[in-house]
């Protein structure tokens, strides 16, 4: 089948809009996960055991469990107590919860990197420890974190598929219309490979300049 009759037919243009809600939904997620990544990440570390105990089963009920059942639980759990969710914002916290459990451990991890002469040289200086993160200890690791947090967007893109289990019609629900309509199975997958590459690839590209920004950033 030619591009053609591919868009006669309606594939591409109804691929397309599915592309176009994968994209949000990747974007809106990423936003929500980064920064519970990054509060969840620093909880982690303060003297608090309570903060500390809560935010380690936030982490590891998280991780443990399947992002598909937490996308059922919000989806058709919450409104048995009379918590209603659109799809789409299901679909944003639903994904942002999870995927803020890694990103958590990115941070941690990246923090952990820098080593505790940093620390030690903030205090000498005055620096109290708010301070001493802000401007020693997140800038310098936020270049350790950049990698990881790069892999873990192009895996959203991905996770992204999840979605279409509650409604949404985004790109692979999308494709699934397409091929019961059209029956033309190896053209739409094809066109749904290639519009998941063009989402992810960018995406990755951007990681990577802000890697190499990061890095002659951290050497001044």
């Amino acid at each position: 089948m030619d591009l053609h009759n591919l868009v006669s037919l309606d594939v591409l243009p109804q691929l397309l809009k599915g592309a176009a809600v994968t994209l949000e939904i990747t974007l809106l997620t990423a936003v929500l996960a980064f920064v519970l990544s990054f509060v969840i990440g620093l909880l982690r570390f303060v003297s608090n055991p309570l903060a500390r105990g809560l935010t380690t089963a936030y982490v590891e009920i998280l991780r443990g469990t399947s992002a598909i059942v937490q996308l059922y639980y919000l989806f058709f759990i919450l409104p048995a107590f009379g918590i209603s969710l659109q799809p789409t914002a299901t679909a944003v916290i639903g994904l942002g919860l999870n995927l803020s459990a890694y990103g958590s451990e990115v941070v941690r991890a990246g923090i952990l990197a820098i080593g505790p002469g940093q620390h030690e040289g903030a205090s000498s200086l005055g620096l109290t420890k708010a301070q001493t993160y802000r401007l020693v200890v997140l800038p310098q690791a936020l270049v350790v974190m950049l990698p990881s947090f790069g892999n873990l967007l192009i895996d959203l893109v991905k996770a992204t598929s999840l979605v279409s289990l509650i409604t949404i019609t985004e790109l692979t629900f999308s494709g699934r219309q397409m091929v019961v309509t059209t029956g033309h199975t190896v053209e739409v997958w094809t066109l749904v490979l290639l519009l998941y590459f063009a989402i992810a690839y960018p995406l990755s590209l951007i990681v990577r300049s802000a890697e190499r920004y990061a890095a002659r950033y951290r050497r001044g």
